[in-house]
C-alpha cells in the first residue's frame, strides 16, 4: 500500500510544486511505512527528477498528451488502485485544483485541499481559512484520503532513491472538452510567480508604469520574481499574470518586498503565507506595516536604488 501522488510537468521536468508534493508524500509515506509511487502523463523526459525527492515508481500515461483535467482524474484512479494507494498527494496548483476534487469523486474519497501542515499520526491536517485569518484542523472519516498541500508551504524535501519508470494505458476515454495547445516562450531567467521564493510587488505608489524599471532591476539583483497590486493591474500598468492576493495569485515566498502598497485584506489575503514580509511605504500609517516583518517609512524613489546599490556593492565585494 504506498502513497501516490500527483505529479505535472513543464518541458520533460517534474514542476517545483509537483516535486514538493513528492517530497511531501515521502514524509507522509515514511510515517505509514509505506512507500512512494508517482503518476503523470507522457511528455516527462525520464524520471523528471523525482528520484531525488522520494518516488519509487513512476507511473507515465502514455495515451494522455495534454492536461485535461477529465482524463487525468481517471488515471490517477487506476494507479491508486493498481497500487492499492489510501493516500493520495497533490500540489495546489491550477491542475492540482481541477484534478484532485475529480480524483477524490472516482475514488469516493475525503478531499483537503490548500493543506499546510504535514499530517499527525491519525493523518488530522491543518488548513488556511478565510483568508489565512484563521487554521482549521481537519480529521478524515473516510479510508481513502486525498491531500492537497499549499505550494511553498513546505520548501523542498530531497530524499534520494532509485525511481522505476514504467508506461500504461488507462482507460480514460475521450477528452472532455476541446484543447488548444499555444506554446509559449518566457526571457531567460524569468521566473514563474507561484515558483519564486523570492518576490518584488508594487501598487500605485509607483504613479505610473514607467517607474516599474527600478523594481525590476532590484528583482534581477535578487534573482526575484516581480507582482503587483489589483489596481495596478487593472489598470494596465502589468499584467495580469502578476497580480497577487485573494483575487489574483496566492503567494508563499521566502522573502515578500512590498513597494508602495497600503496591504489592504485583500491583498493580504494572497502574501500573508510569505515567511519575511518587507513593507516599503511613505505613510507610516499603511496597514501593510502591521503584518511586516521589516518595514522602512520613506519615498520609494529614494530607498528602492538605495537597495540596489547596496546590492550591487555587496555582490562586488563577495
Amino acid at each position: 500500500m504506498s502513497v501516490l501522488v500527483f505529479v505535472d510537468h513543464h518541458n520533460g521536468k517534474a514542476s517545483k510544486a509537483s516535486l514538493e508534493a513528492v517530497g511531501y508524500a515521502k514524509k507522509v509515506a515514511d510515517q505509514l511505512g509505506t512507500d512512494v509511487a508517482a503518476i503523470t502523463y507522457n511528455g516527462i523526459e525520464g524520471d523528471g527528477g523525482v528520484a531525488g525527492f522520494g518516488a519509487s515508481r513512476l507511473h507515465v500515461a502514455s495515451n494522455i498528451t495534454l492536461a485535461d483535467s477529465g482524463q487525468l482524474a481517471k488515471a490517477v484512479q487506476a494507479a491508486a488502485e493498481a497500487e492499492g494507494a489510501d493516500v493520495v498527494i497533490f500540489s495546489h496548483d491550477d491542475l492540482g485544483k481541477a484534478v484532485a476534487p475529480r480524483a477524490a469523486v472516482r475514488l469516493q474519497a475525503g478531499l483537503v485541499t490548500g493543506v499546510t501542515t504535514m499530517p499527525n499520526a491519525e493523518l488530522e491536517v491543518s488548513k488556511n481559512v478565510f483568508s489565512g485569518k484563521a487554521t482549521a484542523h481537519v480529521s478524515f472519516k473516510t479510508a481513502k484520503k486525498v491531500i492537497s498541500i499549499l505550494p511553498n508551504a513546505f520548501g523542498m524535501m530531497p530524499s534520494e532513491v532509485s525511481t522505476a519508470v514504467s508506461t500504461f494505458t488507462p482507460e480514460v476515454g475521450a477528452a472532455q472538452i476541446t484543447v488548444k495547445e499555444v506554446k509559449t516562450t518566457a526571457s531567460d531567467g524569468e521566473i514563474p510567480l507561484p515558483e519564486a521564493d523570492l518576490v518584488v510587488s508594487a501598487g500605485r505608489g509607483l504613479k505610473g508604469p514607467e517607474n516599474w524599471g527600478m523594481i525590476e532591476e532590484l528583482a534581477q539583483e535578487l534573482g526575484a520574481a516581480t507582482a503587483c497590486s489589483r489596481p495596478v493591474s487593472d489598470i494596465g500598468w502589468r499584467p495580469h499574470h502578476e497580480h497577487v492576493g485573494q483575487t489574483g495569485v496566492a503567494i508563499r515566498p521566502t522573502l515578500y518586498i512590498a513597494v508602495g502598497i497600503s496591504g489592504a485584506i485583500q491583498h493580504l489575503a494572497g502574501v500573508n503565507g510569505s515567511k519575511v514580509i518587507v513593507v516599503i511605504n511613505k505613510d507610516p500609517e499603511a496597514p501593510f506595516f502591521k503584518a511586516a516583518d521589516y518595514g522602512i517609512v520613506g519615498d520609494a524613489f529614494e530607498v528602492v536604488p538605495k537597495l540596489i546599490h547596496a546590492l550591487k556593492s555587496f555582490k562586488a565585494s563577495n
